[in-house]
């Protein structure tokens, strides 16, 4: 059962959300895959750096991936770190773990899926520009009988209040 669509964002919205990395190896708009899994038993959609950074320990970033995700009502994509990322050097999500709603792909930033990383290591995370970071995985999820929630998002991170 397919629920889900991913798609670039607009190479206009990339560029506004690129972060300024110091003589960073980026990857021009055209060059951005797609998410896929690496094998046909992955639950999870490889998503990949558009950028080369190193994190020193203790640092964080936010990374745009150039992409944003059609996804049918009462399904969510979950992101996580990779799992070699995890074990080799610690790196972590911001926000623990990301939460892509539905509604998402219509936010004013084209629902361009941003991924905030930090390195809680004791040694240097190096992020390869085309190498994968992050992966998302979709579930089904379900409402409360007291669902009352009639808004409508408009943002981005923290949109929802």
């Amino acid at each position: 059962m397919k629920i889900a669509r991913f798609e670039k964002v607009s190479e206009k919205q990339f560029k506004e959300d690129l972060p300024v990395f110091e003589n960073a190896d980026m990857m021009e708009y055209g060059e951005i895959p797609l998410p896929k899994r690496a094998t046909s038993g992955s639950a999870g959609y490889d998503f990949y750096s558009p950028v080369e950074i190193l994190l020193k320990p203790g640092e964080s970033c936010r990374i745009p991936t150039g992409i944003r995700c059609q996804i049918d009502e009462g399904y969510v994509l979950q992101l996580y770190p990779r799992s070699s990322f995890g074990f080799k050097y610690q790196m972590r999500l911001l926000n623990t773990v990301g939460i892509i709603d539905s509604d998402y792909y219509n936010a004013d930033n084209e629902g361009h899926i941003i991924v905030g990383i930090v390195n809680d290591g004791n040694k240097d995370l190096p992020i390869r520009k085309g190498e994968r970071f992050v992966q998302g995985v979709f579930y089904r999820y379900y409402l409360a009988e007291e669902e009352e929630s009639r808004k409508e998002r408009h943002g981005g991170f923290g949109s929802t209040d």
